[in-house]
């Protein structure tokens, strides 16, 4: 019998979607093959300690994650780039350990949504220990989470992107009534307010007159230091997967309708009828459906993404135009999710998705590592 590849599944994080990527990660270690992995869940708490919980407790609580609460796991660990080769070392060994450590991993599967974990800070750290990841690199993974930097390389690649200004929380503060202005000449109402680095809908806002627009603005800079003002489209919400490397593949194109105004935080993970997905999109032309997958494919080169990625857009009810409105390096995975659900209406199962994802995740590290690091004179 063949070894059994060793994963580590990171989860948590020091982020406000903390939770979501408890779900996820429950969700993945039930779908991976158990034959072919031996699988270490990582978890991360809120205030970014390393920590090795109970495996068999924590999936007993899979159903309801809010009841997991890593902030009271004592064993603590830390990854620490070379020394160890690839080993989680005890940061306090003389803590009783309720499981054996892990010998080493193969891959990580980062599924860490937002701020620490899906904008580069945890790609860089995972580079240093020259351990194989899953997902884009430093630089796609910081990119695409800056939501203004994002829009910025997205347009000098000549595709499309909601109008946008950019605030920052220190111009702001000086002078908070002329940016409420600025928004209200340029978009009118309503408009969007969002955190420049965060998902999930976390911190948006519609902001529908004057008299609420003070108190939303303030809301967004409780998430970041940098806020988004966008114009606000009545438009459809549609959602595509992208899977590769070099040559990265578009799956089916989705639509979300929301039962909210937007796609809000709620509607994703705590309503539990916030939503209705439509795979595939319906009433839409071939000649839009292909244009949004072709437009996919080329915000993941854009952005230098790798492994995976789910491109969100809107699509104007009017005039019919599309927008690219976000692209997610580290989406969402619980079975329910988009990501995976366009993959199987697009002929890929949600254990087979993983298994692609991490046959990628080897594939660009052993490329990368055949690159020279030193300069010889000749």
């Amino acid at each position: 019998m063949s070894k059994k590849i060793r994963v580590g599944i990171l989860f948590g994080g020091k982020s406000g979607e903390h939770e979501v990527s408890i779900v996820s990660a429950l969700s993945i270690h039930k779908a991976l093959d158990k034959s072919k992995y031996e699988i270490t869940l990582i978890g991360i708490d809120k205030t970014g300690r390393w920590l090795l919980p109970n495996q068999t407790e924590l999936l007993t609580q899979s159903s309801n994650p809010r009841l997991i609460k890593l902030n009271q796991i004592k064993n603590t660990v830390s990854l620490l780039p070379f020394e160890a080769k690839n080993n989680l070392i005890e940061v306090n060994p003389t803590s009783s350990s309720q499981e054996p450590g892990p010998s080493g991993f193969d891959v990580i599967l980062p599924i860490l949504h937002g701020t620490f974990g899906e904008d580069g800070t945890m790609q860089g750290l995972l580079e240093l220990a020259n351990l194989p990841y899953v997902g884009s690199g430093v630089l796609g993974s910081a990119v695409a989470m800056d939501k203004e930097m994002a829009k910025r390389v997205l347009r000098e690649a000549g595709l499309p992107i909601v109008p946008f200004i950019s605030v920052r929380r220190h111009d702001f503060l000086k002078n908070p009534e002329s940016f409420v202005s600025e928004a209200q000449r340029k978009f009118g109402y309503p408009y969007f307010v969002k955190p420049a680095n965060m998902g999930s809908s976390v911190g948006v806002s519609k902001v529908k007159s004057e008299k609420e627009a003070l108190a939303k603005f303030k809301d967004a800079f409780q998430y970041d230091t940098k806020i988004l003002i966008e114009q606000g489209i009545d438009a459809r919400e549609l959602e595509c997967s992208v899977l590769g490397n070099e040559n990265p593949q578009a799956s089916v194109v989705g639509e979300i309708i929301p039962h909210h105004e937007f796609y809000t935080y709620e509607a994703k993970y705590i309503d539990a009828n916030g939503a209705d997905l439509k795979i595939p999109a319906e009433n839409i032309s071939k000649e839009t459906l292909e244009k949004i997958r072709t437009y996919s494919v080329e915000a993941f080169k854009a952005l230098e993404c790798a492994g995976l990625a789910r491109v969100d857009f809107l699509l104007d009810r009017n005039s019919e135009k599309i927008y690219i409105n976000e692209l997610n390096t580290i989406p969402g995975f619980t079975q329910i999710s988009m990501y995976p659900k366009l993959w199987q209406a697009s002929g890929v199962e949600y254990s087979e998705l993983l298994d692609k994802l991490i046959a990628l995740a080897t594939e660009r590290h052993e490329t990368k590592n055949k690159l020279k690091t030193s300069y010889e004179v000749k």
